[in-house]
C-alpha cells in the first residue's frame, strides 16, 4: 500500500475515533494547536523534533503525518536526511528501518506533487 492510501486509511480511522471519544480528541487538537503556535521554535523545526521522535519511537502513522506536515512548513529533503541521521544515531538498528520509512514516504509524496 502506499503512503498516501496510508495517510487516507488512517485519516478515515483517526475521523471514526474522533466521533467515538470527542472530548478527548478535541483536548489533544488544543494541545497541538497550542504547542505549534507558541515558543521560540518555527512550525517546521518542530515538526523535525516530532518527526525525530516519531522515527525513534517507531509509529508509521505519526511518521506520514509529520513528513506530510514538514514538507508544508517547507522542510527540505537535505534537512530531512539530517534529522533522520539523528534519529538513526538515537534509535539504533531500529531507526534505521523506520527512518527508511520516512524518506519513502517524503519521496512518494514529492513525485506526487510533480
Amino acid at each position: 500500500m502506499s503512503y498516501k492510501a496510508k495517510i487516507t486509511e488512517m485519516r478515515n480511522e483517526l475521523r471514526v475515533m474522533n466521533k467515538t471519544i470527542p472530548e478527548a480528541t478535541a483536548g489533544f487538537g488544543v494541545l497541538s494547536k497550542a504547542v505549534k503556535e507558541n515558543g521560540p521554535l518555527d512550525v517546521k523545526q518542530k515538526e523535525f523534533i516530532a518527526l525525530g521522535m516519531a522515527v525513534v519511537l517507531r509509529c508509521e502513522p505519526c511518521i506520514m503525518f509529520h513528513v506530510e506536515a514538514l514538507m508544508k512548513a517547507g522542510g527540505s529533503r537535505e534537512e530531512l536526511g539530517d534529522v533522520l541521521a539523528m534519529a538513526i544515531q538515537m534509535g539504533g538498528g531500529p531507526g534505521v528501518m523506520y527512518a527508511g520509512h520516512a524518506l519513502a514516504c517524503w519521496d512518494e509524496l514529492e513525485a506526487a506533487k510533480a
